[in-house]
């Protein structure tokens, strides 16, 4: 089949504009398992949010779980972009006519206090440059009708991104385990999803030094003051509209988002 790089990119920025999901572009615009091609139409994606003046200020890391891997039959994570308009405050409401199909997923975040601009990462690289982490929320979301997807469906859509909470209250890397902090996110007080940190990749430093060496050798490093969403500690839970929703990830303290119950106009 011909690929349309551009005819994907404008279906989703439709969808963006008038709210409308659309079917899987897997099969239609885009071969099922041509990631390379998903991950263009992100570029494009990419390209227009900075045109329009939006910052990148980091990246998200997607497919961390192995069991989500295998459910897709990919062996590798992906990547979306943060940009500076899809940060909300702790405990701030978030109008719900803001997204499409909503989910929550509680993820350790680093941020970075110096560059990272090597192809090959090591270890140690990773402890140096890390500033310190906190707990966050990603508000992960999808322009596909069902959230009916594949791995090419989600990079393309930038990794299924939406918006995502950050903790106010750091934690430098020396002072936690990141892999034996258990989560607990609750909705109404009572846990919906748990996890912990050995449920990404078996160490969220895993999946950050995946990302570093994959941006680097695409010619788009991580810099200091980066934010890094490093990947889900428990399955993601659907969103209902008026509720609110308190990640608790051990050694890290807690973050909290809520969603009114109607679009506002």
């Amino acid at each position: 089949m011909t690929v349309d790089i551009e005819a994907a990119h404008r279906e989703l920025a439709t969808v963006r504009q008038d709210g409308k999901p659309c079917p899987p572009l897997r099969g239609r615009l885009l071969p099922d398992g041509d990631v390379e091609a998903a991950y263009r139409v992100q570029q494009v994606h990419t390209r227009q949010r900075l045109d329009e003046g939006r910052r990148r200020i980091g990246a998200k890391i997607g497919l961390t779980s192995r069991a989500v891997q295998e459910s897709f039959g990919v062996f590798q994570p992906d990547f979306g972009m943060l940009f500076d308009d899809m940060a909300v405050d702790d405990g701030a409401e978030v109008p719900i006519g803001r997204l499409l199909q909503p989910r929550v997923e509680a993820e350790i975040a680093f941020v970075l206090g110096a560059d990272l601009p090597d192809e090959r990462v090591t270890p140690v690289d990773l402890l140096r440059a890390v500033d310190h982490v906190l707990p966050a929320i990603e508000i992960v979301d999808s322009r596909i009708a069902g959230w009916d997807i594949s791995i090419v469906d989600t990079v393309a859509d930038n990794a299924s991104s939406g918006l995502f909470v950050l903790g106010t209250a750091p934690r430098r890397l020396a002072d936690v385990d990141l892999r034996l902090c258990g989560m607990v996110l609750k909705h109404a007080g009572e846990p919906v999803s748990v996890g912990a940190g050995a449920a990404c990749l078996g160490n969220p430093l895993h999946a950050l030094r995946w990302l570093a060496g994959t941006l680097a050798r695409a010619g788009a490093p991580l810099t200091a003051g980066d934010v890094v969403l490093s990947g889900a500690l428990g399955p993601m839970v659907p969103v209902t509209p008026g509720a609110a929703y308190e990640a608790r990830i051990s050694g890290l303290g807690s973050v909290r988002t809520c969603f009114s119950k109607e679009a506002t106009s």
